[in-house]
């Protein structure tokens, strides 16, 4: 279909952010309009039986749209507008025990017919060079059902001005209270996935995502010297409502350098803060190298857990699938098998979970058709279990896939996907306050920084966006220049505290990279404010050697 353009993306518009932009430019208007449930389930049908009769054993169709609305600006300027739809059918089939897989956009019965037989005749030629048949675990057809994101305003219905100036003011505070430039922007997601296939499932899914990162830089214009403070609003899955910040959803950080938001973002309040740390930060203390406690709250710590326990528990990346680019795993099938490999200490409990309401990875049920459910990966310090699809299931002597197979489009095949993965609250009641009593030399840590992690997902380094020192049980005052580098395993062993439920959020990722052709998917980490004794810390200004 051809489709009247909005505003184009321009190139280099988010400065080093790398934003994936699918299908073709639309008016805003045009965001409302679904295609309805009726002519998705007969043009499955369609696939479905064309399929079977070119002899697929099983086949499952996947009938998409994606909606997408970016708004980016920089200081009070918008810089750019970008509406896209990308609208097809993706087919799947198993025949002669292999995979075969076909896409179209020609969305007519001849056309899904045909993508339905290419898929089995692409098939029928892996068979060929297949080493041994697909094994699928059962999944139950489940008939006719629909589910959507639980949203109380709709992103599509928010007038583009109305964002744009909330953006704008977003801005605005931050330079007025000491950013020289500012960014902030709206990344808003809709996908409409129809999933049908020859188990029975007809299932009809509406899925809605949204965030809005800032980013204030302060300039010294004495020296040069300039200084950042990315925003602290995590992604999530829900409406505009998110953006309705109310008083109890403030959280207070501990010793009072910072308000944060749980269950939705005040991007105003967090620009201003933003604006203010930037310029503070010019003149915090360079950090002394050595060994400090760390006391890492869930806005900076859901990004370890997402390198360091969720890529490494992907069964596929463990088996070696991802080796090319990707990596690889530390924590293979033979750490597993002994059910007694030590991944952290015994207080550490970590869930797979696509369930948790505003996550993310949060959906009724995965791109095979299977209901989404909590597993336990990390149970009392020790590797109980990985991550797995249908296909995958019977490696690790599961009977049913655990539900965290996800495709990005109509257009690419689905595979397994890091679902939600959440470090469990402490037991005992604890406050970050209440933790940092007890720290006599540490570093608090907000915020995602800079990282890296080698292919195995074991040794690495992680920065952050503001560090404070902890100076016998009290805030000192504001750090810079603050890195720490461990192992994975020493570093979740070296846990010795975890503030409890009252703290616990999610912070998240929006485009997580993976596979080849490269896709993106977007996935939640929560925790609790936790504590680690002992960790190495590194002065990233300074020079070696």
């Amino acid at each position: 279909m051809e489709r009247r353009t909005f505003l184009k993306v321009g190139a280099g518009t988010a400065g080093a952010m790398i934003i994936p932009v699918f299908g073709n430019a639309i008016a805003a208007d045009e965001l409302l309009n679904p295609m309805a449930a009726s002519a998705k389930k007969a043009l499955a049908d369609v696939a479905l039986n064309a399929a079977t009769k070119a002899g697929a054993s099983y086949c499952d169709v996947r009938i998409g749209r994606y909606l997408n609305q970016f708004i980016i600006t920089r200081d009070l300027n918008v810089e750019n507008i970008s509406n896209t739809e990308s609208s097809g059918v993706g087919v799947r089939v198993v025949a002669n025990g292999a995979y075969g897989f076909a896409s179209t956009n020609n969305m007519t019965p001849d056309g899904v017919a045909d993508a339905a037989r290419q898929a089995v005749a692409i098939a029928k030629a892996n068979a060929k060079l297949q080493a041994e048949p697909v094994r699928l675990a059962p999944v139950k057809g489940v008939g006719e059902v629909a589910w959507a994101t639980p949203v109380k305003k709709d992103w599509r219905s928010v007038p583009v001005k109305e964002k744009a100036e909330m953006l704008i003011a977003a801005n605005k505070a931050g330079m007025e209270a000491g950013a020289s430039f500012m960014t902030a922007s709206l990344f808003q997601i809709n996908q409409q996935k129809y999933f049908a296939s020859t188990d029975g499932s007809y299932i009809d899914q509406d899925i809605h995502r949204l965030w809005a990162p800032i980013n204030a830089t302060a300039v010294d214009k004495a020296s040069g010297k300039f200084r950042s403070r990315a925003g602290l609003g995590a992604p999530v899955s829900m409406g505009y409502e998110y953006f309705d910040a109310r008083p109890e959803h403030k959280v207070q950080a501990a010793g009072g350098v910072t308000t944060l938001y749980t269950g939705s973002y005040d991007i105003v309040e967090d620009a201003r803060l933003a604006g203010k740390q930037a310029r503070q930060k010019l003149g915090a203390k360079s950090i002394e190298p050595g060994k400090y406690d760390l006391v890492l709250s869930p806005e900076h710590l859901f990004l370890t857990i997402h390198e360091n326990v969720g890529h490494p528990t992907e069964l596929d990346r463990v088996l070696g699938y991802e080796a090319n680019y990707a990596g690889t795993s530390f924590a293979t099938l033979d750490k597993w098998q002994t059910k007694k490999f030590k991944y952290g200490h015994e207080r550490v409990n970590f869930v797979a979970d696509k369930t948790t309401p505003g996550s993310l990875g949060y959906v009724a049920y995965d791109d095979e058709g299977v209901k989404t459910k909590k597993w336990d990966i990390i149970r009392n310090g020790v590797l109980v279990n990985y991550q797995a699809t249908r296909d995958q299931a019977h490696i690790i002597g599961e009977k049913e896939s655990h539900g965290c197979s996800y495709a990005d489009s109509w257009s690419t095949i689905q595979f397994q996907r890091m679902p939600n993965v959440s470090l469990e609250p402490g037991k005992a009641r604890l406050t970050p306050d209440e933790m940092i009593k007890d720290v006599k030399k540490g570093v608090y840590i907000l915020g995602r920084g800079s990282y890296s992690i080698d292919q195995q997902r074991y040794n690495f380094q992680f920065g952050g966006t503001l560090f404070y020192e902890i100076k016998n049980g009290k805030i000192a005052g504001p750090l810079e220049d603050v890195a720490y580098q461990s192992n994975t395993q020493e570093f979740w062993n070296a846990c010795s505290a975890i503030c409890d439920e009252r703290d616990w959020r999610m912070g998240g990722s929006f485009f997580d990279g993976k596979g080849q052709p490269s896709q993106v998917s977007a996935v939640s980490h929560g925790s609790s404010t936790t504590r680690f004794n002992g960790i190495n810390v590194i002065n990233t200004a300074r020079k070696i050697g």
